[in-house]
């Protein structure tokens, strides 16, 4: 397997958005000021993200052979055999490195394992079962929010409960996100209801910034103009309109992280989360997000 096509699998493009994640994650929980553990957690995610897109492409072989030939396995670039290895070695890598941090001396203990673990069988039932599966969109929008709850159990046996509001946020917004990354097939979005969903973290984020917080208003309007400008993809239906626009939606999740963290944290960590945004877009240039 060569470097490109490792890239290609792994849609390292978005990496950016999981350490946001990372990030948001242990700030909602209370786990400031952050120490070096953010970075072995970082590196976990980024493993359990790499990990999920690599058998992502495994499992999808047969219909990627079809719709999609130019991806790495049905264009004869690497084996399935050798994704599937790559994508379970990087999974199961990703727990240790979070049983590292949750079982040492000042860790979250075995509920941070437990939770990478359930982190690890979203990520597989949603690569397994994903094609046809209504309820998919939820279970891309867990594998988001279980990377917020296993960093936040990781760092501490008692996080904030604003954890939980936050990951709920995430949630939604994910849950539009992958309704509409599953209409990229057919070019168009057949029910729109469901992107009401992706308002939850701008809800959240008004909500924070009138309630004496108004440092939240940057990465809220921030957010709010960047739905505007990708909805109005999904609306016009353009050829390309589309992944322009989940691609669009996914750098979006680290404006997320931005509201959450400028609440949590600080206008400081946000503007890294907003950084994280632009390179997510930068990257996406290189090496296609979707």
């Amino acid at each position: 397997m060569n470097a490109q096509t490792f890239l290609r699998l792994g849609r390292v493009s978005n990496l950016p958005t999981v350490w946001s994640d990372t990030l948001a994650g242990a700030a909602l929980a209370g786990a400031l000021p952050l120490d070096g553990r953010i970075v072995v957690l970082a590196l976990a995610m980024t493993l359990a993200y790499t990990g999920g897109m690599f058998l992502n492409d495994a499992f999808d072989r047969e219909i990627d052979s079809r719709e999609r030939p130019e991806r790495p396995i049905p264009s004869g670039e690497v084996t399935a055999s050798t994704v599937f290895a790559f994508g379970y070695a990087m999974l199961g890598a990703a727990v240790l490195l979070v049983a590292w941090c949750a079982l040492g001396a000042s860790g979250g203990g075995i509920t941070g394992v437990v939770a990478a673990l359930a982190l690890v069988a979203a990520i597989v039932l949603y690569d397994r079962w994903h094609k046809g599966n209504a309820a998919s969109p939820v279970l891309m929008g867990l594998c988001r929010l279980l990377v917020y709850v296993t960093v936040a159990h990781a760092l501490l046996a008692e996080p904030d409960p604003a954890l939980y509001v936050g990951a709920l946020a995430l949630l939604g917004y994910l849950i539009g996100l992958t309704y509409t990354a599953k209409q990229e097939g057919l070019g168009r979005v057949e029910n729109l209801w469901p992107l009401a969903l992706l308002a939850l973290p701008l809800l959240w984020g008004v909500h924070a910034a009138t309630s004496a917080e108004p440092r939240v208003w940057l990465p809220t309007l921030l957010l709010a103009l960047w739905l505007a400008l990708m909805l109005r993809l999904v609306r016009r239906r353009a050829p390309g309109d589309l992944p322009r626009a989940v691609g669009g939606m996914i750098a979006g999740i680290a404006l997320v992280d931005a509201i959450f963290l400028a609440r949590a944290a600080g206008l400081a960590l946000a503007a890294l989360a907003i950084a994280a945004f632009a390179l997510t877009l930068a990257l996406q240039r290189r090496v296609p997000g979707t």
